[in-house]
């Protein structure tokens, strides 16, 4: 995997991956009709490739240029509420090269398992604290051989002590979630945290609204794609694929519940007084249905006016039997009951066929039910809200770590 300033946080990564890819003998879902067909032979062999490394305070970097998952721990961890032999992270992991436009040298984490669960994590050089930087969280991903239901995802882990990876599975508590995933035709790019009520010590996920963009092309091109996550000290965010801002927004706001709540809310032990009234108009009681007015009258009339066209044939019904229809071979009266040929248009009812009658026009004299006209309501009373002040939830960031 090429390096691309790889920066991650809270102390352990957790990738987990539940799909169904990446499995030489397996075929998956069609990719784009305009993908690139390559030789698997060929070989980028003009590129030299050199393992980036990495500048300024990181975190955590990995490149598996090493071929080696030295620093990694393969969860053992079974699913809950699933049958036994399905409920195992048992997927197996490679480090290989890609199989199309490859460059000798490059590689990549490569699951190599369809239908099984996938989970590995490594801890990183020290916890991230939430202060005054800027957090950056960024890897490629590549679907080489599809993706049909799964994720390729990576969960930041909050310092915790006692923590154990081989038990790693998906309800395993997580800060910060990120990364695509997929099944069937549903594409997402999750940004997902978790937030601790300050009041209340629960903990409840965030998650950021879905980007604005067309996901479907990222998990199927077979290209490598650069996924970044910032979050800033200014309590902002932003998501990237490929250098390309596809979401941003304040982590206060702009996520799904809100961590800010609305300053003021409804009291929930308030009552209606019985004699509020909220009708703001009223009929008017004093009004009286004009002498003139005909409710009998039809919303709408036969045109008086309109004539039947030449050529209507009145006994002609407008289905026929098909004359070109003919009986199937094994059609079988005794179980199948007494073959009739389907019907279609009659030909001869081009300009119509059956009882002609005028076509229906608005009735100029309909009026409808009178009702009397509506007043102002002498007693109308404004709907009011009795609300109190609430406390807001988050300030900074750096509550989100447990």
């Amino acid at each position: 995997m090429r390096f691309q300033g790889f920066r991650l946080c809270l102390g352990l990564l957790f990738i987990s991956i539940n799909a169904e890819f990446m499995d030489d003998s397996v075929e998956m879902e069609d990719f784009d009709e305009n993908s690139e067909e390559t030789d698997e032979n060929e070989l980028s062999s003009e590129i030299k490739y050199k393992t980036p490394q990495p500048v300024g305070e990181v975190y955590f970097t990995e490149t598996f240029d090493s071929g080696k998952l030295a620093g990694w721990v393969l969860s053992k961890a079974k699913k809950d509420d699933t049958d036994a032999e399905i409920s195992i992270y048992d997927g197996r992991w490679e480090i290989e090269e890609l199989k199309e436009n490859r460059i000798p040298g490059d590689r990549g984490l490569v699951l190599k398992s369809r239908a099984k669960h996938h989970a590995i994590s490594a801890v990183l050089a020290k916890p991230f604290i939430f202060a005054d930087k800027p957090l950056v969280v960024q890897y490629e991903v590549n679907f080489q051989d599809g993706i049909d239901c799964g994720g390729a995802y990576i969960k930041l882990l909050a310092d915790t002590d006692g923590l154990n990876l081989e038990n790693f599975y998906d309800k395993t508590s997580y800060t910060i979630m990120f990364g695509p995933d997929k099944c069937g035709e549903d594409y997402k790019l999750h940004f997902i945290f978790r937030h601790k009520h300050p009041k209340t010590g629960v903990f409840e996920e965030k998650h950021a609204k879905p980007p604005d963009v067309d996901l479907k092309r990222f998990f199927t091109d077979r290209k490598t794609h650069l996924y970044t996550l910032v979050m800033n000290p200014d309590d902002t965010f932003e998501i990237l694929i490929d250098q390309i801002v596809v979401n941003k927004g304040s982590l206060l706001e702009d996520v799904v519940p809100p961590i800010n709540p609305p300053k003021e809310i409804e009291d929930p032990s308030d009552k209606k007084p019985d004699d509020w009234d909220e009708r703001a108009k009223i009929p008017d009681a004093s009004a009286v249905k004009p002498e003139d007015w005909d409710e009998s009258e039809p919303a709408q009339i036969e045109d008086s006016s309109a004539v039947k066209p030449d050529g209507w044939l009145d006994n002609e019904p407008k289905f026929i039997p098909d004359p070109n229809a003919e009986k199937p071979l094994d059609w079988n009266e005794d179980m199948d009951g007494e073959w009739e040929a389907p019907h279609i248009s009659n030909p001869a009812c081009r300009i119509g066929c059956g009882e002609w009658s005028p076509p229906m026009i608005n009735n100029p004299k309909y009026k409808g039910i009178w009702r009397p006209p509506m007043i102002d309501n002498p007693n109308y009373q404004v709907i009011t809200t009795f609300s109190h002040p609430i406390v807001n939830f988050l300030k900074r960031c750096a509550l989100l770590y447990i």
